[in-house]
């Protein structure tokens, strides 16, 4: 297995065939929706206690549905579900989705992050359709884009201290297949470089950064701290391969590749937050195990240290690039 290389850069979601992403904000900026479109089999990892989302149900190997239409990210609280119906009325128009008697009907599971405020409109169905009009796979803009447009990272001693959040994107080659991350970056606690230092969190007086553990304890010791109620966080992730990989696998893949969200963010995992991890593969029908096709456990293993890989990329570059509103 090997990550990127200098030449080909950190790459991006889109990098896995079969894969489209679109951007959509709400009039006036501040909060918006990012879908990936497949199809694609698909897994999920909840790993955060204040989690808002929508037919996570149907990425359970038991579940009937044997592969989902799209991935819906988006801003607006439990109130941005909404942008669902948009893709869902985009994907019907396609013809896409789960075959009934009475048509096809489009299977979207959807996960938010609170970014509510003041005078800022949430995303809805407009919203969701216009962001898979805009979906493709020729190039993704990061940044304050998409269901990162109002995202945010440190929020400890309130908004007025916090840093800019967003979408990033990175890919690896694992093996001969392509593994791509994007994740829209919300989180309560504050990024942090491989090195240990601060890239983005809590400001402190001098304009500098905190150290990511000392408003916590502060907060925690009934000192000076911000606003921590439950729900106004989250860190949305989504890693996805071309490798053929069952919905069984790609749990495991989504596991490991949520270590990336704890190497990469101090604290993580909060009562305040709710983080998921998405994993998806959009490779050909899985082959028997009479054809000798089956990913291997070691094959398994090193994919999903790309995942993490990737999503650790990804995750410096959501509070790093500044393109977008």
């Amino acid at each position: 297995m090997h990550g990127t290389s200098p030449s080909e850069g950190p790459g991006s979601l889109i990098d896995v065939s079969g894969l489209q992403v679109g951007h959509a904000v709400v009039p006036g900026g501040g909060s918006g929706c990012t879908v990936i479109l497949g199809p694609f089999r698909g897994a999920v990892e909840v790993s955060g206690s204040a989690t808002g989302s929508r037919e996570l149900h149907t990425l359970e190997p038991r579940h009937v549905v044997p592969e989902v239409d799209a991935v819906l990210l988006t801003g607006g609280s439990a109130y941005g579900l909404g942008a669902a119906q948009g893709v869902m009325r985009w994907l019907e128009g396609q013809g896409r989705g789960y075959a009934t008697r009475m048509g096809p009907v489009p299977i979207v599971p959807t996960a938010v992050i609170y970014d509510l405020a003041p005078d800022r409109q949430r995303p809805g169905s407009e919203e969701g359709w216009r962001a898979c009009e805009a979906a493709g796979d020729g190039s993704m803009e990061e940044g304050r884009v998409g269901a990162g447009a109002g995202a945010t990272v440190g929020k400890f001693r309130g908004p007025e201290r916090a840093s800019p959040g967003g979408v990033g994107s990175a890919s690896v080659k694992v093996q001969g297949w392509r593994v791509g991350a994007l994740v829209v970056v919300n989180a309560l606690g504050s990024v942090v470089s491989p090195d240990g230092s601060v890239v983005a969190g809590v400001r402190s007086d001098d304009g500098g950064f905190l150290d990511p553990d000392t408003p916590v304890l502060e907060a925690g010791s009934g000192q000076a701290g911000g606003d921590l109620s439950a729900g106004q966080n989250t860190t949305l992730a989504v890693v996805a391969s071309d490798a053929p990989l069952s919905q069984v696998q790609l749990g495991q893949v989504a596991r490991m590749a949520s270590a990336a969200l704890a190497l990469r963010i101090r604290p993580v995992y909060t009562p305040f937050d709710g983080d998921l991890v998405f994993a998806l593969s959009t490779g050909s029908a899985l082959p028997s195990a009479s054809e000798g096709g089956e990913v291997s456990g070691q094959q398994l293993l090193a994919l999903g240290v790309g995942a993490r890989m990737a999503l650790e990329t990804a995750v410096l570059r959501g509070v790093s690039s500044r393109s977008g509103v």
